[in-house]
């Protein structure tokens, strides 16, 4: 799929413009991209302007303090962005530096999904280059795309799959002992642990797990049929109910007919 990038207003035009200007001077600097909502041409005026900035690892280890403290200092300076700030109330440059040093963390039973295919697609995937400065973002791209290697997947859709179904394994004992907002909350983690194994799944790399799951499944994955189940799993009423292990059940179903584990079916 080509993204379009587009920008709401011509305040975040020249907010982008300006940044792309201060760092493309900068020889360490092998990439600003654009990421978010105005790099996918889905950006309206309350949106903010994402922005990332590439440096290899050995360069980005020695000079992050320095790039944020003089970032900060030329972000607080400039008019251009108290003008982007004046558009909405949270409209403002999210910008952060980047080593494309990907690498899965581990995680504990109750975190959710971690953000190892979130950084990869939101990196390399999703965004628009404003500048490009020698082969890092291309080596980059070389290496995980269009997907990582199977090895990895396998283990990582065993681990999604893993971490989904002990939230929605807990979701009943805690529903009978009404336990209610404990059971909503892990009935909540599994939906999003289930998109992540469903990504996995199908060799796409996601954009969020919490927003944008609707252009995610209907028009990247090509499911409308999934959104349209997806859409009730969450509307628990009456709250205080065993409806949360009826979801649970459902949701289920859902991993096991979308990302099955590998081998099985």
């Amino acid at each position: 799929m080509e993204w379009c990038a587009a920008y709401p207003t011509a305040e975040h035009a020249c907010a982008a413009e300006v940044i792309t200007g201060y760092f493309e001077d900068d020889s360490d600097v092998s990439a600003v991209l654009l990421m978010g909502s105005c790099a996918r041409g889905k950006a309206d005026r309350t949106s903010c302007v994402d922005i990332l900035v590439l440096l290899r690892p050995e360069l980005l280890g020695r000079r992050r303090a320095a790039l944020e403290a003089r970032w900060l200092a030329f972000y607080e300076a400039q008019p251009v962005f108290t003008e982007l700030r004046r558009i909405a109330r949270f409209t403002h440059v999210d910008l952060d530096f980047v080593d494309g040093a990907f690498s899965p963390v581990e995680r504990g039973w109750t975190d959710g999904p971690d953000a190892f295919e979130l950084e990869i697609g939101n990196t390399l995937v999703y965004t628009t280059p404003l500048h490009v400065r020698g082969d890092y973002l291309a080596e980059l791209k070389a290496r995980w795309l269009p997907y990582y290697d199977e090895t990895l997947r396998a283990a990582r859709l065993s681990m999604a799959r893993k971490f989904c179904l002990n939230d929605l394994y807990h979701v009943p004992d805690f529903a009978r002992r009404g336990l209610y907002f404990q059971a909503f909350k892990r009935l909540y983690d599994a939906s999003l642990e289930f998109l992540q194994a469903l990504f996995v799944a199908r060799r796409v790399y996601p954009i969020a797990y919490d927003k944008w799951v609707r252009e995610e499944v209907e028009e990247i994955l090509g499911l409308p049929e999934l959104y349209a189940r997806l859409l009730g799993l969450l509307e628990i009423c009456p709250f205080e109910s065993q409806l949360t292990a009826e979801k649970a059940a459902e949701l289920e179903a859902l991993l096991e007919q979308y990302a099955p584990a590998e081998g099985a079916g």
